[in-house]
């Protein structure tokens, strides 16, 4: 895992180096994630041009894409694809509430809003997992708001499909916590989450491990495991071949 510097995002992260079950190791310069991308400075672009992003996928509302902007990205040949996980129209504080949940809700809350996700909008979860796979989309960021949450479930799932140790996927989703601080000032400075985020403390908003590990299991409880899971909104084994080959160099 790699820490990318850019001075308009904070919780940018390369997951190449990530250790799989038999012992190889997921390649570098395929899959980025990242909180927002809006603020993105010329420097920034050129940065993610040059390390071969191609591809964004947009995991927002379409009112968060709407009221804060794509960012400086679109303005570049990179294709965006937006995703929306959460597809109920939400405004104010319920959009809040479902866009940067709280973290200490409950020992079963995030696990809920988590595998939410994967049943309310299956068929984004399938294209991201889908566009992640395709060769031709070279290095593709991963995102929406903090970069915990949507994005932390659906590099979660891309990661366990290859066969990444669930502890090094559990970790790699905790890490955020190392830029929590930084994620909450970002999206307090944007009217859209200002006056609820202000309302909660920085723990509301850490990643605790605990919730990708539960996660995890739901997904081996509800679906058979991670593979159930991906057969199930229509990621056939070609794909997750495809993904392979991608993130760890598979031939």
């Amino acid at each position: 895992m790699t820490w990318l510097s850019l001075h308009g995002a904070v919780n940018v992260r390369d997951v190449g180096g990530l250790p799989t079950v038999d012992g190889r190791t997921t390649r570098p310069g395929v899959l980025i994630r990242s909180d927002n991308l809006q603020d993105l400075t010329a420097s920034d672009v050129q940065a993610l041009m040059a390390a071969g992003v191609r591809t964004v996928l947009d995991l927002r509302t379409s009112a968060e894409v709407e009221l804060t902007g794509a960012g400086p990205l679109r303005e570049t040949e990179v294709t965006h694809l937006h995703l929306d996980l959460i597809p109920h129209g939400l405004d104010g504080r319920d959009l809040v509430d479902r866009t940067i949940p709280d973290e200490t809700a409950g020992e079963h809350a995030m696990d809920h809003f988590y595998i939410d996700y994967v049943k309310d909008a299956p068929d984004r979860v399938a294209a991201a997992l889908r566009a992640i796979a395709d060769p031709r989309r070279g290095a593709v960021v991963v995102h929406c708001a903090a970069g915990k949450d949507r994005t932390g479930v659906v590099v979660a799932l891309a990661l366990s499909l290859v066969g990444v140790r669930r502890d090094a996927v559990v970790a790699d989703y905790a890490l955020t916590d190392e830029r929590i601080e930084a994620i909450r000032n970002r999206l307090l400075s944007s009217p859209l989450y200002a006056e609820e985020l202000q309302r909660r403390t920085l723990e509301s908003m850490r990643p605790h491990a605990g919730n990708m590990e539960r996660f995890l299991d739901r997904v081996d409880r509800d679906y058979g495991g991670i593979h159930g899971l991906a057969m199930a909104i229509g990621v056939d084994e070609e794909t997750v071949g495809r993904l392979g080959r991608r993130l760890l160099g598979d031939h």
